[in-house]
Protein backbone atom coordinates (compact mmCIF):
# COMPACT_ATOMS: atom_id res chain seq x y z
CA UNK A 1 0.00 0.00 0.00
CA UNK A 2 1.55 3.58 -0.88
CA UNK A 3 2.47 5.67 1.64
CA UNK A 4 0.58 8.73 2.42
CA UNK A 5 1.78 12.49 2.55
CA UNK A 6 -0.30 15.22 3.15
CA UNK A 7 1.17 18.75 2.54
CA UNK A 8 -0.33 21.62 3.30
CA UNK A 9 -0.30 25.21 1.51
CA UNK A 10 -1.11 28.73 1.92
CA UNK A 11 -0.57 29.48 -1.65
CA UNK A 12 -1.50 27.66 -5.18
CA UNK A 13 1.79 28.45 -6.72
CA UNK A 14 3.73 25.77 -4.98
CA UNK A 15 1.53 23.24 -5.25
CA UNK A 16 2.89 22.03 -9.45
CA UNK A 17 6.22 22.78 -7.90
CA UNK A 18 5.54 20.06 -5.27
CA UNK A 19 3.83 17.60 -6.77
CA UNK A 20 6.80 17.54 -9.87
CA UNK A 21 9.60 16.70 -6.96
CA UNK A 22 7.42 14.45 -5.32
CA UNK A 23 6.73 12.71 -8.92
CA UNK A 24 10.11 12.41 -9.54
CA UNK A 25 11.71 11.76 -6.00
CA UNK A 26 8.75 9.65 -3.94
CA UNK A 27 7.23 8.03 -7.40
CA UNK A 28 5.75 5.35 -4.95
CA UNK A 29 3.88 8.39 -2.20
CA UNK A 30 0.66 9.29 -2.63
CA UNK A 31 0.25 13.73 -2.08
CA UNK A 32 -2.53 14.73 -0.71
CA UNK A 33 -3.26 18.64 -0.63
CA UNK A 34 -4.26 21.06 1.80
CA UNK A 35 -4.75 24.34 0.51
CA UNK A 36 -5.73 27.53 2.02
CA UNK A 37 -4.61 30.84 0.87
CA UNK A 38 -6.33 32.76 3.93
CA UNK A 39 -3.29 31.36 6.08
CA UNK A 40 -1.15 33.56 4.12
CA UNK A 41 -2.77 36.95 3.96
CA UNK A 42 -3.54 36.54 7.44
CA UNK A 43 -0.77 36.08 8.30
CA UNK A 44 0.91 39.20 5.74
CA UNK A 45 -1.50 41.18 7.29
CA UNK A 46 -0.93 40.74 10.73
CA UNK A 47 3.28 40.20 10.06
CA UNK A 48 2.99 36.91 11.32
CA UNK A 49 1.06 33.98 13.45
CA UNK A 50 -2.74 34.81 14.85
CA UNK A 51 -4.62 32.25 17.25
CA UNK A 52 -6.84 32.12 13.83
CA UNK A 53 -3.89 30.85 11.77
CA UNK A 54 -3.12 28.31 14.70
CA UNK A 55 -6.33 26.88 14.93
CA UNK A 56 -6.80 26.24 11.29
CA UNK A 57 -3.50 24.60 11.09
CA UNK A 58 -4.48 22.64 14.09
CA UNK A 59 -7.84 21.64 12.30
CA UNK A 60 -6.27 20.37 8.70
CA UNK A 61 -3.61 18.37 10.69
CA UNK A 62 -6.14 16.52 12.54
CA UNK A 63 -7.45 16.35 9.15
CA UNK A 64 -4.63 15.21 7.08
CA UNK A 65 -4.35 12.34 9.99
CA UNK A 66 -8.13 11.33 9.52
CA UNK A 67 -7.42 10.64 6.48
CA UNK A 68 -4.77 7.91 7.19
CA UNK A 69 -1.63 9.91 6.11
CA UNK A 70 1.40 8.89 7.32
CA UNK A 71 3.16 12.27 7.42
CA UNK A 72 2.29 15.92 7.40
CA UNK A 73 4.86 18.66 4.85
CA UNK A 74 4.39 21.96 6.13
CA UNK A 75 5.05 24.10 2.95
CA UNK A 76 5.18 27.65 4.06
CA UNK A 77 7.86 29.29 6.55
CA UNK A 78 5.46 31.63 7.70
CA UNK A 79 2.99 29.29 9.22
CA UNK A 80 5.92 26.85 10.77
CA UNK A 81 5.35 27.99 13.56
CA UNK A 82 1.94 27.15 13.60
CA UNK A 83 3.18 23.38 12.83
CA UNK A 84 4.95 22.94 16.00
CA UNK A 85 1.46 23.53 18.10
CA UNK A 86 -0.34 21.29 15.87
CA UNK A 87 2.51 18.02 16.51
CA UNK A 88 1.23 18.11 19.42
CA UNK A 89 -2.36 16.68 18.73
CA UNK A 90 -1.32 14.14 16.21
CA UNK A 91 0.33 11.07 16.02
CA UNK A 92 2.13 11.57 12.45
CA UNK A 93 5.30 13.69 12.20
CA UNK A 94 4.73 17.06 10.75
CA UNK A 95 7.37 18.25 9.37
CA UNK A 96 9.04 21.52 8.02
CA UNK A 97 10.05 22.19 4.24
CA UNK A 98 12.79 24.01 5.26
CA UNK A 99 14.20 22.24 8.21
CA UNK A 100 16.51 20.48 6.53
CA UNK A 101 18.01 23.88 4.61
CA UNK A 102 18.42 25.91 7.65
CA UNK A 103 20.77 23.12 9.04
CA UNK A 104 22.58 22.98 6.11
CA UNK A 105 22.68 26.83 6.50
CA UNK A 106 24.83 26.75 10.07
CA UNK A 107 27.24 23.76 8.86
CA UNK A 108 28.03 25.81 5.94
CA UNK A 109 28.66 28.97 7.55
CA UNK A 110 28.39 31.71 10.45
CA UNK A 111 27.43 34.75 8.71
CA UNK A 112 24.09 33.36 7.05
CA UNK A 113 21.80 35.49 5.22
CA UNK A 114 18.09 34.71 5.47
CA UNK A 115 16.19 36.36 2.16
CA UNK A 116 12.59 36.81 2.25
CA UNK A 117 9.51 38.37 0.13
CA UNK A 118 6.74 37.61 2.50
CA UNK A 119 7.30 39.75 5.57
CA UNK A 120 5.54 37.16 7.82
CA UNK A 121 8.35 34.58 6.88
CA UNK A 122 11.20 36.96 7.80
CA UNK A 123 11.39 36.31 11.79
CA UNK A 124 10.15 32.42 11.44
CA UNK A 125 12.90 31.38 8.87
CA UNK A 126 15.39 33.11 10.73
CA UNK A 127 14.29 31.50 14.03
CA UNK A 128 14.53 28.63 12.65
CA UNK A 129 18.27 29.00 11.29
CA UNK A 130 18.78 30.35 15.46
CA UNK A 131 17.18 27.03 16.57
CA UNK A 132 19.39 24.57 14.85
CA UNK A 133 22.73 26.92 15.01
CA UNK A 134 21.82 26.50 19.23
CA UNK A 135 20.89 22.48 18.21
CA UNK A 136 24.10 22.38 16.79
CA UNK A 137 25.94 24.05 19.67
CA UNK A 138 26.90 26.72 16.74
CA UNK A 139 27.52 30.45 17.11
CA UNK A 140 26.26 32.29 14.17
CA UNK A 141 25.17 35.14 13.22
CA UNK A 142 21.51 35.41 11.07
CA UNK A 143 20.64 38.61 8.92
CA UNK A 144 17.51 39.31 7.79
CA UNK A 145 17.29 40.75 4.46
CA UNK A 146 13.87 41.68 3.03
CA UNK A 147 13.33 42.05 -0.93
CA UNK A 148 10.65 44.60 -0.55
CA UNK A 149 8.27 44.49 -3.31
CA UNK A 150 8.79 40.62 -4.78
CA UNK A 151 5.92 39.46 -2.92
CA UNK A 152 3.21 41.95 -4.78
CA UNK A 153 4.96 41.80 -8.19
CA UNK A 154 4.38 38.17 -8.67
CA UNK A 155 1.46 37.41 -6.71
CA UNK A 156 -0.69 40.64 -7.24
CA UNK A 157 1.19 42.12 -10.06
CA UNK A 158 1.82 38.97 -11.97
CA UNK A 159 5.27 40.20 -12.72
CA UNK A 160 8.22 37.20 -12.74
CA UNK A 161 10.84 39.65 -14.20
CA UNK A 162 10.45 42.17 -11.41
CA UNK A 163 10.20 39.50 -8.93
CA UNK A 164 13.36 38.13 -9.87
CA UNK A 165 15.08 41.65 -10.28
CA UNK A 166 14.23 42.22 -6.59
CA UNK A 167 15.24 39.25 -5.25
CA UNK A 168 18.61 38.74 -7.56
CA UNK A 169 19.42 42.19 -6.43
CA UNK A 170 18.93 41.72 -2.50
CA UNK A 171 21.42 38.18 -3.14
CA UNK A 172 23.75 40.37 -4.84
CA UNK A 173 23.60 42.79 -1.67
CA UNK A 174 23.77 39.67 1.20
CA UNK A 175 26.81 37.95 -0.55
CA UNK A 176 29.31 40.47 0.04
CA UNK A 177 29.02 40.37 3.84
CA UNK A 178 27.78 36.72 4.21
CA UNK A 179 29.15 32.95 3.52
CA UNK A 180 25.99 31.75 3.05
CA UNK A 181 22.33 32.75 1.57
CA UNK A 182 19.11 31.08 2.54
CA UNK A 183 15.81 31.96 0.37
CA UNK A 184 12.84 31.45 2.55
CA UNK A 185 10.14 31.23 -0.01
CA UNK A 186 9.41 27.81 -2.13
CA UNK A 187 8.43 30.72 -4.34
CA UNK A 188 12.40 31.80 -4.94
CA UNK A 189 13.34 28.21 -5.69
CA UNK A 190 12.82 28.73 -10.08
CA UNK A 191 15.59 31.74 -9.49
CA UNK A 192 18.73 29.39 -8.81
CA UNK A 193 19.56 29.14 -12.21
CA UNK A 194 20.15 33.38 -12.54
CA UNK A 195 22.01 33.12 -9.30
CA UNK A 196 24.76 30.82 -10.83
CA UNK A 197 27.34 33.59 -10.76
CA UNK A 198 26.94 33.72 -6.57
CA UNK A 199 30.13 33.38 -5.32
CA UNK A 200 29.00 31.60 -1.92
CA UNK A 201 26.09 28.82 -1.27
CA UNK A 202 22.35 29.93 -2.01
CA UNK A 203 20.16 27.60 -0.31
CA UNK A 204 16.41 27.09 -1.40
CA UNK A 205 13.99 24.26 0.30
CA UNK A 206 12.02 22.46 -2.18
CA UNK A 207 14.44 19.80 -2.94
CA UNK A 208 15.45 18.74 0.39
CA UNK A 209 12.37 19.27 1.97
CA UNK A 210 11.05 16.45 0.09
CA UNK A 211 14.14 14.40 0.03
CA UNK A 212 14.03 14.59 3.94
CA UNK A 213 10.21 12.76 3.59
CA UNK A 214 12.30 9.66 2.75
CA UNK A 215 13.80 9.15 5.84
CA UNK A 216 10.41 9.44 7.82
CA UNK A 217 8.86 6.90 6.43
CA UNK A 218 11.94 4.78 5.40
CA UNK A 219 11.53 4.44 2.01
Amino acid sequence: MKKKVAVIHTFLYSVEDLKKLFREKLPDVEMINIVDDSLLEEALANKGLTPGIVKRICQYATTAQEMDADLILNQCSSVGEAADVAQKLIDIPYIKIDQPMAAKAVELGTNIAVIATAISTLEPSSRLVESNAAKMDKKVNVNRFFADGAYEALLVENDREKHNRIVIDTVKVAATTNDVIVLAQGSMYKLMPLLADIEIPVLTSLETGVEQIKKYLDI
